[in-house]
């Protein structure tokens, strides 16, 4: 299979990619769209004319959005509460013609459980957004060339999912190990969804936003950003020239939410507005690039949605 490339290189902003696109009449939903990567996200989908709704745990912080383009909206989602996740989706009228999977949490210093018993990271950044795709399926179905953007991290590659303790229930909690496990699941997501419904006309990729300074970092210690070269020892975030800028980090997944130059194209993951070659993942020789092969394995991804299944079937 041919590696798919595009005219776009790593340092290109969101709103360059989308020049002279046309999304008007597209809706979209953009999950985490109140902030960070999320914002510069909506900002460009709209900006190009697509009907945008905010999917925010406090639809208030979306309000400089909604003031600045008329066509978005904000609705409250709670990917951590499986009832939240039900009721957007039970709220939701007509179709969807993107949905991007942004939102999420890195890092939480101590293990935290839902009420399903899933591991704080993993169902925020997986099981609530496999939870909205399956709630949205038919609204997707319903759109003439839908679209799902899964928006993981280079963390991916740092280790695959472990089927056999997944909650850290045996093993001692990290907490980018936990990160890792649940960026993992999110490119297995999009692969699963491409092996399932690429019948319906829905497409699925992953993608990866690169090192930007977002408030995602919140939860990490200063050890760590210090030895990323991300903060200075006086406690002062700074910005290493492999950083990009939140403009610069939502350019790959508005590429794949939106630009025609990917139709058609799916099951794929995209970094740098490039898909991904395929490295091995983890030990001391950790790649910087790449998507690990585990996290575009098909058996690992049929695995991962038959696992996580019963559990969303059963919360309904």
């Amino acid at each position: 299979m041919t590696t798919f490339t595009t005219p776009f290189g790593p340092r290109a902003t969101a709103a360059e990619v989308l020049d002279n696109v046309d999304l008007t009449g597209r809706r979209m939903i953009v999950t985490g769209g109140a902030s960070g990567l999320g914002t510069e996200t909506v900002r460009a989908l709209a900006g190009a004319g697509a009907h945008v709704t905010i999917a925010t745990r406090d639809p208030s912080r979306a309000r400089g959005l909604l003031d600045e383009f008329p066509l978005t909206d904000a609705v409250p989602l709670d990917l951590a509460d499986l009832d939240s996740v039900r009721a957007f989706c039970d709220g939701w009228d007509g179709p969807v013609d993107a949905l991007v999977a942004n939102a999420g949490v890195m890092a939480l210093p101590t293990r935290q459980l839902t009420a399903q018993g899933w591991e704080m990271q993993l169902a925020i950044n997986y099981l609530g957004h496999f939870a909205l795709v399956l709630g949205l399926h038919k609204a997707l179905r319903a759109a003439e060339r839908p679209r799902v953007t899964v928006v993981s991290s280079g963390a991916q590659r740092r280790t695959g999912f472990d089927f056999d303790d997944p909650h850290f229930q045996r093993r001692a909690y990290d907490p980018m190990t936990a990160y890792a496990q649940s960026k993992t699941a999110d490119v297995l997501l999009a692969v699963g969804i491409s092996r399932r419904w690429t019948s319906d006309g829905i497409v699925a990729n992953s993608c990866e936003p690169g090192w930007i300074h977002t408030n995602l970092i919140r939860h990490m210690d200063p050890a760590t950003l210090i030895a990323l070269g991300a903060m200075d020892e006086d406690g002062n975030l700074v910005s290493p020239d492999y950083y990009k800028t939140p403009e610069q980090g939502a350019a790959t997944t508005v590429l794949l939410a939106g630009s025609p130059l990917l139709e058609g194209v799916t099951g794929r993951h995209f970094e740098d507005n490039h898909e991904a070659k395929q490295v091995d993942g983890g030990g001391k020789g950790n790649p910087m690039s790449g998507v690990a092969r585990w996290a575009v394995d098909p058996a690992a991804a049929d695995r991962l949605w038959d696992y996580a299944l019963p559990v969303v079937r059963g919360h309904r």
